[in-house]
């Protein structure tokens, strides 16, 4: 399953922080490269990219070995999530109905 976030951070804050988010679940990094990282553990693998995007956007590609919404998709959504509370820490998500 493909994901993918427009983040204000730069790309090697995003990396930072899914090395910090993504070994907690027990996928640790499989590989790392400029840009770009494959962590893989018994939820499933998956490949993330961040490059610049049209100015000041990072451009945040996931890429899970899952079909359908798997567990590891959640937690790649509740990754984006911890991107955005990064982004603006006074932003508070609430229900809209």
């Amino acid at each position: 399953m493909r994901h993918f976030y427009r983040s204000h951070l730069v790309p090697a804050d995003v990396l930072a922080a899914a090395d910090r988010f993504f070994p907690d679940l027990g996928l640790p990094a499989a590989t790392t490269a400029a840009g770009a990282r494959t962590f893989a553990g018994p939820l499933g693998a998956l490949r993330l990219a961040a490059f610049p995007e049209g100015g000041h956007y990072t451009f945040v590609r996931v890429e899970t070995d899952q079909m359908g919404e798997s567990r590891l998709d959640r937690n790649v959504k509740r990754f984006f999530l911890t991107l955005h509370r990064q982004e603006d820490p006074r932003h508070r998500l609430e229900a809209a109905y």
